[in-house]
């Protein structure tokens, strides 16, 4: 009842997002056939040329889809956050199957064909039109089917780099611990696999109907599962916990270093510690430590509040920590004293413009409103302490939707003129690094995130140890401590785990 309440009251945004997501899989899908049929052609007919470029396409396709992305979006034409990238990423992995396909249709025809053929005195070109190819169509067809139903699936993680689709929903969801949202872009990416299987087999046997086929149930698993793989992917599930502390983290910069803080403090402890950083958002950590599969985290008692126990916005620090506190005892998790820093959200702009417009307060951003368009995470874009409270509390009304992306590459957007403002966190290294200002929050509108150690009581019961080593972290980084480990990693490329290890050092 909540999806169905959900998509009615999202129907535009829904259609949009399926208008999105059908515009990256049918361009790619087109562009992967021109370039595909022919590839598969010399594949057949020149096996010395054809072994090469089936090993390309092969190669392209075991990359994992968020590694291409990450390694196309530097490069020069091609890169940049949009649909241009995704496009491309999306090429490369519906090549195989249409390269591969076409080649084994051409390899199978019976040789006595192409003898009647050339012994009606047919030219290479007229047997290839006229003879090879519409034989050879059954198993394009079939090609053309794969790289279709996996690019539906491939094309939710687009959603990462800012191409929009429906894959926007399901990091949205994951970054707001809500699985309605999820299901709302998980379910129609799933729907328009099967839709496309079930045409193109249809397609498949009118041009074939002697041929064996697969199951109807075949090609909806295949359909569903690329969607799924797809999902579990952007949520960066991990392996099962093995015996030991299981520290885990959500997927940025500041998350990695903190799951190697509170994973390098205990490892000082003598005690055996497993990592399963990187793990997606709110969504996935906090379902994870209720589950049992991690045993510590850090999260923010804003977003705590807010996103993961959907209860009111506390302003005031210590009751808010009172409010999660007390929460999450009830749910079997203890929650330790702060770690010192508060990372709230910061509405940023570039440094030039803040000059240039005089703008230093997110009430001056009604001067620009009109001409400037917004770019936000997930999480800020949909949480009830994000995009709608803030243009609410400030009356702010931007003409141009927001654009919504992975954290870490709005700044890089910003600092680009693809958006001319963003909501980012106060703890970021990139705002001083790409000359970023960051707008006074005048009208204190953001509740305090502190950032607070999440571990299982179960394990303070088993170790205590864990409780006393982790109580020594409490009060010990500032905001300039956690931007300055931020802006080690991100803009000087330094290892995570060497620079929460120099940081502790200093502690010592």
């Amino acid at each position: 009842m909540r999806l169905l309440n959900f998509w009615m009251t999202h129907g535009a945004e829904l259609g949009a997002m399926i208008e999105r997501h059908l515009f990256l899989v049918l361009w790619s899908t087109v562009v992967a056939i021109a370039i595909g049929l022919p590839a598969g052609i010399v594949a057949a007919h020149r096996p010395r040329i054809g072994r090469p470029l089936l090993a390309a396409a092969s190669i392209a396709q075991t990359i994992p889809s968020l590694a291409l992305l990450g390694f196309l979006l530097p490069l020069p034409f091609i890169g940049g956050i949009g649909p241009r990238i995704a496009i491309v990423a999306l090429i490369l992995y519906a090549l195989l199957p249409i390269v591969r396909s076409t080649a084994a249709g051409l390899r199978s025809i019976d040789p006595s064909v192409i003898d009647a053929g050339i012994a009606m005195g047919m030219t290479p070109r007229q047997l290839l039109w006229l003879v090879e190819l519409p034989l050879a169509l059954p198993s394009i067809v079939s090609g053309i089917r794969i790289a279709t139903i996996v690019g539906i699936g491939t094309a939710t993680i687009a959603a990462a780099i800012g191409a929009g689709g429906l894959g926007e929903y399901i990091f949205r969801g994951l970054s707001m611990v809500d699985s309605t949202v999820i299901l709302a872009g998980a379910i129609p990416a799933a729907l328009l696999a099967l839709i496309a299987d079930g045409v193109l087999t249809w397609v498949e046997r009118r041009l074939a109907p002697g041929r064996h086929r697969l199951s109807r149930a075949a090609p909806a698993a295949v359909a569903a599962a690329s969607v799924l793989v797809a999902t579990l992917a952007a949520a960066g599930i991990g392996s099962a916990r093995p015996d030991a502390i299981v520290v885990g983290s959500k997927n940025f910069t500041e998350q990695v270093l903190l799951g190697e803080l509170l994973a390098q403090t205990l490892e000082r402890r003598g005690l055996t510690v497993t990592r399963r950083l990187n793990l997606g958002g709110s969504f996935i950590c906090d379902r994870a430590i209720r589950a049992g599969d991690i045993d510590a985290y850090v999260e923010y008692t804003g977003t705590a509040l807010a996103a993961i126990l959907k209860q009111p916005i506390v302003k005031e620090p210590e009751a808010a920590f009172t409010a999660v506190r007390d929460a999450y005892g009830r749910a079997g998790l203890s929650v330790l004293p702060p770690l010192g820093f508060n990372n709230t959200f910061a509405i940023v702009v570039r440094g030039a413009d803040a000059t240039a417009l005089d703008l230093r307060t997110i009430d001056d951003l009604r001067r620009v409103e009109t001409r400037w368009r917004p770019g936000f995470g997930y999480e800020f874009a949909e949480r009830t302490d994000g995009y709608a409270g803030l243009a609410s509390a400030y009356g702010l009304h931007f003409t141009t939707p927001p654009r919504v992306m992975d954290l870490d590459l709005v700044y890089r957007a910003l600092a680009s003129r693809q958006v001319d403002v963003i909501a980012g966190d106060a703890t970021s290294g990139l705002i001083k690094a790409l000359d970023l200002a960051m707008l006074t929050d005048n009208r204190r509108y953001f509740p305090p995130y502190h950032a607070v150690p999440i571990v299982r009581s179960a394990v303070l019961l088993a170790h205590p140890e864990v409780r006393e080593a982790l109580a020594q972290l409490a009060g010990t980084i500032s905001e300039d401590d956690m931007r300055a480990m931020n802006a080690a990693v991100d803009v000087e490329h330094r290892d995570a785990a060497a620079t929460v290890r120099a940081f502790l050092a200093r502690l010592d």
